[in-house]
């Protein structure tokens, strides 16, 4: 079987949310048939090395099979919150955004 390598964003979107200091994203491939490979490629360890010194927490993943969605509930990584954090953006929907482009080899 032949892997090939894809950036996240060309084969799904985000949706999140952000609460305190806790940022959800939920993936949701644009085509249910890539599920499975983002079941296997995107777990919890990777997206916790993804962001690196940002997410400074737990990463846990809740896999949502009705809606082929991976939820990612990334804890005391938004820098104190919204309304705390001196960052530019510290918004759950700029981590969604730097999530799409991360490549994936599946």
């Amino acid at each position: 079987m032949e892997r090939r390598k894809v950036r996240l964003g060309d084969i799904a979107h985000v949706r999140t949310g952000d609460k305190g200091n806790v940022c959800n994203i939920c993936v949701i491939p644009y085509n249910d048939a890539d599920y499975p490979m983002l079941k296997k490629c995107l777990t919890a360890a990777k997206v916790k090395e993804w962001y690196g010194g940002i997410c400074l927490g737990d990463v846990t993943r809740y896999e949502v099979d009705s809606v082929c969605g991976l939820n990612f509930v990334l804890e005391n990584s938004l820098g104190g919150g919204v309304t705390r954090s001196l960052a530019m953006d510290k918004h759950g929907k700029a981590m969604g955004m730097a999530l799409l482009e991360m490549e994936l080899i599946g």
